[in-house]
């Protein structure tokens, strides 16, 4: 998102309360799926991610994940991500769970650690100005309730700042290191569902809460 709206020509701000890159995407191994072999189609991926999420699924963001998929794949691949390639330089890919079509592309067995490396590469090469070890706890609304802002506070310093901002994405994880029900996990130590917390205090309706 910091890198799509700095190439737009925004000034953008990333604030992050561990470190740049401390995410579950570090752990992830398996890959991405996009359907972009002459065996495959977006509609294929559609039909086999519907009967794999017991149909489920929101069907306008499991359009959105299939149509649009080979294309992030290939931002990814031409910014640098060292995805798995024949010796031609074509894409390998392998089946993943639920699939009917090997459409899964992965750098090994380290797919997240290795699109983490490029993501942070291409913020610090555009100079994106990063805030780490402080944690938004409040947004700032404006007299029309829209979003114009954050409270942040320095973990190390327990200093308290303020950003100003036309508009704010909230990227924060999900809330695995809640342990929820006992559940253990490998969630990184940030997934403690701050950003849901913020977003319902500012008015933002959470799905499934």
């Amino acid at each position: 998102a910091a890198i799509e709206a700095n190439e737009g020509g925004a000034d953008v701000l990333i604030v992050t309360k561990l470190r740049m890159g401390d995410a579950n995407t570090m752990m992830a191994e398996g890959g991405i799926q996009a359907a972009d072999k002459a065996n495959d189609s977006p509609a294929q991926h559609y039909l086999d991610a519907l009967g794999g999420g017991h149909y489920a699924n929101k069907p306008e963001l499991l359009y959105k994940l299939v149509t649009e998929g080979p294309d992030c794949v290939k931002w990814l691949n031409d910014l640098g991500v060292m995805f798995d390639k024949d010796a031609e330089g074509n894409m390998v890919t392998t089946h993943g769970g639920g699939t009917s079509r090997k459409r899964m592309h992965a750098a090994k067995d380290y797919s997240g650690a290795e699109i983490m490396r490029v993501l942070r590469d291409e913020v610090m090469n555009r100079e994106i100005p990063i805030v780490d070890f402080t944690a938004a706890i409040e947004l700032i609304l404006d007299d029309q309730g829209k979003a114009a802002g954050a409270v942040l506070m320095n973990l190390e310093t327990k200093e308290i700042l303020i950003a100003r901002a036309k508009t704010i994405v909230i990227a924060t994880g999900g809330a695995g290191r809640l342990h929820y029900q006992g559940f253990p996990t490998s969630n990184h130590y940030g997934a403690t569902a701050d950003g849901l917390i913020l977003g319902y205090r500012a008015g933002a309706a959470l799905l499934y809460a």
